[in-house]
């Protein structure tokens, strides 16, 4: 034994792994058999697939300009982490943007910008934003809800994000004092660490499903009673990545608990139907609403992208004639979103934000039901610039998905289907989501939100106004390149966006503050 390994000891190291070389090339060329690459250059073939697989990180890192990348370039997702720190987001030098790039928005101030009066609430606070509208003082339901953020973080489920990752989201709304929703995958214990929260399901109803996957009413009722957190309930019709499609959770990230939540084995891929059991036509939608509705107290909201219009026209045709219907609407733009989808839904299925909530917003227009609505956007629009033109295009509030997985730490490393997301955000995996520190990360969604809301109020008042939701389409405008090169918002898009009731700062402050009338009846 003893010369066998003083052999061993005598041996070069380089002929250990020259051996191993050997096996890797033996098994190229007669064994593996699915990569014609290896078989014909053996060992060095694999450096191409490594290469490759590293290719993203690379020209994020070292190839890609400051403006180049998509669906975040590297600017953009340097002010979120920087606002989300507390840290200096400025720019010195002027802007490195093509300011005549297609669609570059423009936001024109006014000569004299908006001042506000001495003890206006946004002299102490300078990120009071809240929503100017109320979900469900329409319709009267029992519990009429009022967002105390224009920004919010949209539909994620714990299951396609990790545990700490939903903590700390919901930590952070609830220090910033805005909303979470839930995604469909069900309500979790780390929905519940003190945010409000929407409740949202889809197709697959997880979290309120029958033994046969149908809609449990019971469950659901049983469940908003039980969680005093829960202001709305959302429905999901489709959403910006892959509408018309269901979704799908790999097997791999179906641990006991998301099972126990969701109401699905442990360990097998879960795919949602691209249809709903509940309701298979626009009037059963409506009774659906209405149903619960009135079993829940709750607004209740539909969230979809945004294609052919006529079942829209027909919802709203609905509203005119039963004076019911839905007490927000959320559209989600084609631009995608957290969910996984195929190429050809992610690039091609949906408008994209500003074409699809255009043509939505004048269907509602033109029978004068926007007052009724409270429209959330969702797609892209975590920046100040961008939500102050999307206020000019008639949204209340908006919701952001990846901007708010970003001011936790997402790197976008577009591997959020894999379950190996680096930055222990997308995965189920208990190792990297230890590198979550979840009072840390909750403040720096909270702050991001907090800063966003501050930079939105001073590009309101800079264009002359008090609140984001006064802004009008005129206010914007933006590269078309066509002979007339620039336009603004109503002459581009064809409508112009309805007047929201507005009483002032000061009455919404008082109202959440200073113990006027409840928040979500102060406004009617």
């Amino acid at each position: 034994m003893d010369t066998f390994l003083n052999a061993l000891s005598s041996f070069p190291w380089w002929g250990y792994v020259l051996g191993f070389l050997g096996l890797v090339a033996f098994r190229d060329i007669f064994i593996q058999k699915s990569h014609t690459i290896s078989h014909n250059y053996p060992v060095v073939g694999h450096l191409r697939y490594w290469l490759e697989s590293i290719g993203p990180e690379m020209r994020q890192y070292f190839v890609a300009n400051n403006r180049e990348e998509l669906p975040f370039n590297r600017i953009e997702r340097g002010w979120i982490y920087a606002s989300a720190k507390k840290e200096n987001n400025y720019e010195g030098f002027g802007t490195d943007r093509d300011i005549y790039a297609h669609q570059h928005i423009f936001v024109k101030n006014q000569m004299m910008a908006f001042k506000a009066p001495e003890g206006h609430p946004n002299i102490e606070h300078k990120d009071f934003v809240p929503c100017a509208k109320i979900m469900g003082a329409h319709n009267k339901r029992r519990k009429p809800y009022r967002p105390a953020s224009v920004i919010n973080v949209s539909a994620m489920s714990f299951g396609s994000l990790s545990a700490a990752a939903v903590a700390s989201m919901n930590e952070g709304v609830a220090k910033a004092n805005a909303y979470h929703n839930t995604g469909e995958g069900g309500l979790s214990p780390y929905h519940k660490k003190g945010g409000d929260v929407v409740f949202h399901f889809g197709t697959g109803y997880f979290g309120v499903r029958s033994a046969d996957g149908n809609l449990s009413l019971e469950k659901l009722e049983k469940l908003v009673q039980e969680n005093p957190c829960i202001k709305a309930i959302e429905i999901k019709l489709s959403q910006g990545a892959k509408p018309g499609k269901g979704g799908v959770l790999p097997g791999a990230k179906i641990t006991k608990q998301i099972a126990e939540i969701r109401g699905v084995e442990a360990g097998k891929d879960v795919l949602s139907p691209s249809t709903h059991k509940a309701f298979s036509n626009v009037t059963e939608l409506m009774q659906l609403i209405e149903t619960i509705a009135e079993k829940t107290g709750l607004p209740v909201g539909i969230k979809g992208a945004i294609g052919k219009l006529d079942q829209w026209e027909e919802l709203a045709d609905i509203m005119v004639t039963t004076g019911k219907g839905p007490d927000f609407i959320a559209v989600d733009g084609g631009e995608g979103g957290t969910g996984a989808a195929p190429p050809s839904f992610a690039d091609h299925v949906s408008l994209p934000w500003v074409y699809g909530f255009s043509a939505l917003y004048k269907i509602f227009q033109k029978r004068n039901l926007v007052d009724r609505i409270v429209f959330v956007g969702s797609g892209k629009l975590g920046f100040p610039a961008k939500a102050a033109m999307a206020f000019a295009m008639g949204v209340d509030c908006i919701n952001v998905a990846r901007e708010a997985m970003m001011s936790i730490g997402c790197i976008q490393a577009q591997i959020c289907h894999t379950n190996r997301c680096p930055a222990g955000i997308a995965t189920q995996n208990k190792w990297r989501q230890k590198g979550i520190n979840v009072p840390l990360k909750s403040d720096r969604l909270a702050q991001y939100f907090k800063t966003f809301r501050k930079e939105l109020i001073e590009i309101t008042h800079a264009a002359g106004y008090e609140h984001p939701c006064q802004f009008t389409m005129n206010d914007i405008q933006v590269n078309v390149d066509d002979i007339d090169l620039t336009r603004n918002l109503r002459t581009t898009y064809g409508y112009n966006k309805t007047a929201v009731t507005f009483t002032g700062t000061q009455n919404l402050y008082d109202c959440q503050y200073l113990g006027g009338k409840d928040f979500t009846e102060s406004v009617k």
